[in-house]
């Protein structure tokens, strides 16, 4: 693996494992890294586009290898309407951001309110748009701000770890 691969992880895993019935004909995979749940997507949807903000990430991914991808910060490069749409967010409350892969910000709010506010407009009417969180950011937050741009919010999955809580929300436009 080249160092600037991202390893799917245990986040990533518990999205696939919630994700791996969608279906539909245009997915969206923000903050894409490993690649890992791009292809996932790719076995389900006809179009698949995989999008990170480091450059050097995409062009490396070894394992998970898909077509589509896309350097830009969260969707902001496309004008594409997604049915589905799912983020393994950088959510960790931090005080300032040193790994983009997984720094949130204050709160664990301020990357994951970009990414928001990137995909917005990429959302189909009655698209889903699926994200992870964790007890450790202000998840609550998060959840009021999303709603706040209209989406319909529920928590679909939770996954306890030795010291977070793993919090999957889905929203439907």
């Amino acid at each position: 693996m080249k160092n600037d691969e991202y390893p799917p992880s245990e986040d990533t895993f518990f999205i696939a494992n919630n994700i791996e019935n969608e279906k539909g004909n245009c997915a969206l995979d923000v903050g894409s890294g490993s690649g890992y749940l791009t292809k996932l997507l790719c076995e389900h949807f006809s179009l698949v586009v995989g999008t990170d903000i480091n450059c050097d990430v995409l062009q490396n991914q070894t394992l998970y290898k898909t077509k589509n991808l896309i350097c830009c910060n969260g969707s902001d490069a496309l004008k594409i309407k997604f049915d589905f749409i799912v983020c393994n967010l950088p959510y960790l409350a931090t005080d300032e951001i040193i790994d983009i892969a997984t720094d949130g910000g204050t709160d664990g709010f301020e990357i994951p309110k970009k990414i928001f506010d990137s995909v917005i407009d990429n959302l189909a009417e009655n698209g889903k748009f699926i994200f992870v969180t964790s007890s450790l950011s202000n998840y609550p937050k998060l959840i009021e701000y999303v709603q706040k741009l209209g989406l319909k919010t529920r928590i679909m999955a939770k996954k306890k770890l030795f010291f977070e809580e793993l919090i999957l929300v889905e929203t439907i436009k």
